[in-house]
């Protein structure tokens, strides 16, 4: 990847996490596209998205993910872009595409327990948020 990495929009931000946590375990989901798709077509922080723009984030998060360090590239971006607000947003957004399959992998669990520490999410917050996100992705089976 070019030493310029581009310029990320709040909400390419929160699409940027949830493709991360999608990718995460090397196999993107059907069901995690998905969930991405439902969040971004419906979600009030996604008004006047331009949902062109999902591919080029998403090609920036693939192409960072190759990289040695990739990962922490990928969090300077956001970090720069995303107000501290919607820290939590972006954490929420994450446990719904990891949950969004009904499994966890541990590479899964990794990327959100690394999201956390970036993002500075209280670890109180953050249980209550992935019990939101429980609940949400519960089956009958």
């Amino acid at each position: 990847m070019s030493a310029t990495l581009p310029a990320l929009s709040e909400q390419d931000c929160l699409v940027a996490i949830m493709i991360a946590v999608s990718a995460s375990d090397e196999e993107i989901r059907t069901s995690e596209l998905v969930a991405i798709q439902q969040v971004v077509n419906y979600l009030p922080i996604f008004a006047g998205y331009d949902t062109d723009r999902l591919r080029t984030t998403a090609q920036t998060v693939f192409d960072l993910l190759t990289e040695e360090d990739g990962l922490d590239s990928l969090f300077g971006l956001v970090r720069e872009a995303l107000p501290e607000r919607l820290f939590e947003t972006a954490y929420a957004l994450a446990c719904d595409v990891a949950a969004a399959d009904g499994t966890l992998m541990q590479a899964e669990l990794r990327l959100l327990e690394e999201i956390r520490h970036e993002l500075e999410i209280d670890r109180l917050h953050a249980a209550a948020i992935e019990r939101g996100a429980r609940a949400r992705h519960m089956k009958l089976t």
